[in-house]
């Protein structure tokens, strides 16, 4: 092992807390290991679509592969199938989740030993058993969905689990928490046939992404419970609709579905957060001056000399944990999860949660705040599962219904 190597072995166990010394530490891993993890929102998928690793080894690049999250105790994950919100209405969203879906399947066939896919809740305890890694399908976007229910049934059949509504502006679906065209109001006529067919198939509803009057109108309308699969609480970024309040946290919670917190600096610290939109709205500003778009190189060239001279800077793991808190103390412990948006939020992971090898910081964080191990199953993985056994049974009974 090089010089270079060990030093950052070194800084790892320092920054982690990772010692023989610390019991806590010591007790978080074997946590870890013993419960089961699930993580709502990687978005591996889309960031090997230009370049494809080998993510059952150790790889340098990226937030996840097969080692790193084992050391973290992950035992499955959602992988994102992301499809970017320009491709709205351009005939592409379903050919692009089709090549993610591809690639993820391809995890498994290429890797056996170590992933297998998963489309039920059964299925991941039955990975877990096998000692594989359970690989889940949530779509990012309702995009792909073109504007026909059976391509809908389509994705079903494909083992896509959950869907998140939309993404960054408005789509045939809904209206974005990050677009303030308020296209529909809230759903589509379309999107509310949708939500129904979601119960009636047994697809999770992910509510991150959407706008207020979004959620409401799905919370008026589905008969399953509800996921966010990757927001955290606006209490701690007031304003930002991204995130979610503490209304919606309650009436989540009375629905039985559960909120996801994402480790992302910027939906965990106001102080990132502001830093962070200080930073685009300088660069928005040159590139109207200059006549550009936003993607043109000389934009992202000023982007990127802007947060070098005025950085974002990182949360921390204790202030993950207060999201966490936060959600517990409004609505209790079987309402909370972890949605981390791995390998989507760049470089702004807190410290003490860089990439999946981490959630034993986190465990511990909770641990001496107090957390049991029956507090923590239930956020690891427990409340996931509950909320997706209850979407299937409510499909299998609305099914039975039409039968009968």
């Amino acid at each position: 092992m090089t010089f270079a190597a060990i030093l950052a072995v070194a800084l790892l166990f320092v920054e982690t807390g990772n010692s023989s010394e610390d019991p806590n530490m010591n007790r978080a891993r074997s946590l870890a290991k013993k419960l089961t993890i699930i993580d709502t929102h990687i978005d591996v998928p889309y960031r090997l679509r230009k370049k494809e690793v080998d993510i059952s080894r150790r790889t340098e690049s990226g937030d996840f592969d097969y080692v790193r999250a084992r050391d973290g105790g992950l035992d499955a994950a959602f992988m994102s199938i992301f499809t970017p919100a320009e491709y709205e209405g351009q005939g592409r969203s379903k050919e692009l989740a089709d090549s993610l879906i591809d690639m993820v399947e391809g995890f498994a066939v290429r890797w056996p030993d170590r992933f297998g896919v998963a489309t039920s809740a059964a299925e991941v305890i039955e990975l877990k058993s096998l000692g594989r890694f359970a690989l889940l399908l949530g779509m990012e976007n309702g995009s792909p969905i073109e504007g026909d229910l059976a391509n809908l049934r389509y994705f079903h059949g494909r083992g896509v689990r959950y869907i998140t509504l939309a993404h960054a502006k408005d789509n045939h679906l809904c209206d974005s928490s990050y677009d303030d065209s308020e296209t529909w109001g809230g759903l589509s006529s379309f999107g509310r046939r949708v939500v129904r067919e979601m119960n009636n198939l047994g697809i999770m509803i992910d509510v991150s992404h959407v706008s207020d009057e979004t959620f409401y109108q799905v919370m008026r309308l589905s008969e399953a419970p509800v996921i966010a699969s990757h927001s955290s609480c606006r209490q701690f970024t007031p304003g930002w609709q991204r995130n979610m309040s503490d209304d919606m946290i309650k009436l989540l919670a009375k629905n039985g579905g559960v909120i996801h917190i994402n480790f992302g600096s910027v939906f965990i610290s106001d102080e990132c957060r502001r830093r962070f939109y200080a930073g685009k709205d300088k660069a928005d500003e040159f590139a109207r001056e200059n006549g550009l778009d936003a993607k043109d190189k000389a934009v992202k060239e000023f982007r990127d000399h802007y947060f070098k001279e005025y950085p974002v800077g990182f949360a921390d793991v204790t202030e993950v944990a207060d999201h966490i808190d936060h959600v517990v103390g409004l609505v209790g412990v079987e309402h909370v999860g972890f949605g981390s948006d791995f390998d989507g939020v760049g470089d702004s992971l807190p410290t003490g949660l860089k990439d999946v090898s981490y959630y034993p910081s986190l465990v511990k964080e909770l641990l001496v705040r107090g957390y049991s191990d029956s507090d923590l199953e239930k956020i690891c993985s427990g409340n996931l599962l509950r909320v997706w056994r209850e979407v299937e049974r409510i499909a299998g009974e609305m099914n039975s219904t039409k039968r009968d």
